[in-house]
C-alpha cells in the first residue's frame, strides 16, 4: 500500500510531538529529582551541623561536671549525673535505696519526687524533646536468698520496668523509652565491701542526645 506524502508528513509530525512531549516529561522528572536531591542534601548538612554542635556542647558539659563547675541540680536532675560526649549520652544515676526496699521491685512510695523531677526535666526542656531513653537496672553480686526472684538479672529487670512504667504513666512517650536489666554486671566499683555494693545497686536513666 502506498503512503501519501501528506500521511508521511502527518506521521512525522505526530512522532515529533511524541518525542518532544517525552523530552518535556523527562525534563520535568529530572528537575523534580534534582529538587528532591538538593533538599535531602541540605537536610543532611543541617543534621551534620547540629550533631557537631551537640557533640561540642556535650564535651563542654562533660568537662564542667568533671571539674565541679556544674552539678546534676544545674541540669534539673536529682542524683549523680554524668555525660559521655563520645556516646552522646547524659546519665542520671539513682541509688536503689532511693527507690526500693532491699530485694524489692516496687517503689517505696506511690509517688517518687526523684522520678517526678526527672520526668519534669525531660518533658520541660526542648533539648530533650524526642530523645530516646534507657532505664537500666543493676544489682550487686549478693545472691538472691530471701525473695521470690530467680536471680539478680530478674530483680534488676523488674526494677527497671517499674521505673519505666512510672515514667510512662507520668507522660513520657512509650515509644521513646526502653527497659534494660544488667544484674550484677558492669559494676562501677568492686563488690568488696558493703559501701561498694550499695554503689553498684542502682538505676540509671540514660538519655541519648543524638
Amino acid at each position: 500500500m502506498k503512503v501519501s506524502r501528506g500521511m508521511i508528513g502527518l506521521l512525522a509530525g505526530l512522532f515529533a510531538v511524541a518525542v518532544l512531549s517525552g523530552c518535556t516529561d523527562w525534563k520535568k522528572k529530572y528537575e523534580a529529582l534534582d529538587v528532591a536531591y538538593q533538599n535531602t542534601k541540605g537536610q543532611l548538612e543541617r543534621e551534620r551541623a547540629e550533631k557537631g554542635q551537640m557533640a561540642m556542647q556535650l564535651s563542654e558539659l562533660q568537662k564542667q561536671l568533671a571539674e565541679g563547675q556544674k552539678t546534676g541540680k544545674d541540669l534539673g536532675f536529682p542524683g549523680e549525673v554524668s555525660v559521655n560526649a563520645a556516646e552522646g549520652t547524659i546519665t542520671v544515676t539513682l541509688e536503689d535505696t532511693i527507690l526500693f526496699d532491699s530485694g524489692k521491685a516496687d517503689l517505696k512510695k506511690a509517688t517518687s519526687s526523684e522520678l517526678d523531677q526527672i520526668v519534669s526535666t525531660l518533658k520541660g526542656k526542648q533539648d530533650y524533646a524526642g530523645k530516646n531513653i534507657d532505664i537500666v537496672g543493676y544489682t550487686d553480686t549478693d545472691p538472691i536468698h530471701k525473695s521470690t526472684w530467680k536471680d539478680n538479672w530478674e530483680l534488676s529487670s523488674e526494677r527497671s520496668l517499674t521505673v519505666l512504667r512510672y515514667m510512662v504513666s507520668h507522660g513520657i512517650a512509650a515509644e521513646r523509652i526502653r527497659s534494660i536489666g544488667c544484674g550484677e554486671t558492669r559494676a562501677v566499683v568492686p563488690n568488696t565491701s558493703g559501701a561498694n555494693k550499695s554503689k553498684n545497686r542502682r538505676v540509671e536513666v540514660v538519655v541519648h542526645m543524638r
